[in-house]
């Protein structure tokens, strides 16, 4: 069973910077469509950025791009999100997923992620 771990999360006042990792225990991110999404209470989840860890290519939702770098570390067996300008509005819990056997496009976020991680909490304060 694969199991993705997400680490980083914790609170961060109004124009500051957070990076979450997602890892994945006895797992390599070959060839996967990686994403990261959000969920704020009583919101739909958002996707917020992907990354394809063959080609290395990347998304990013328009919410967070310039703002958000998604990227994957050089054992490709985590991938990282570093979170800079951060707002009030980015307090959510930030989950990582991944679907191997895939690079991701530009509708990844509707993707039928097969593995996700438990969630981290990410609280944003002015």
């Amino acid at each position: 069973q694969v199991q993705l771990a997400e680490s980083g999360g914790g609170s961060v006042q109004v124009g500051g910077s957070l990076r979450l990792s997602c890892a994945a225990s006895t797992y390599t991110f070959s060839s996967h469509c990686v994403g990261w999404f959000r969920q704020a209470p009583g919101k739909k989840r958002e996707g917020l950025a992907a990354i394809s860890t063959r080609t290395g290519g990347k998304y990013y939702a328009g919410s967070v791009n310039g703002r958000f770098t998604i990227s994957q570390d050089n054992a490709k067996n985590a991938v990282s999100l570093q979170m800079n300008s951060l707002k009030p509005e980015d307090t959510a819990i930030y989950y990582c997923a991944a679907e191997p056997g895939r690079g991701c496009d530009a509708n990844w976020y509707s993707i039928d992620f097969d593995y996700w991680g438990q969630g981290a909490q990410v609280t944003v304060s002015s």
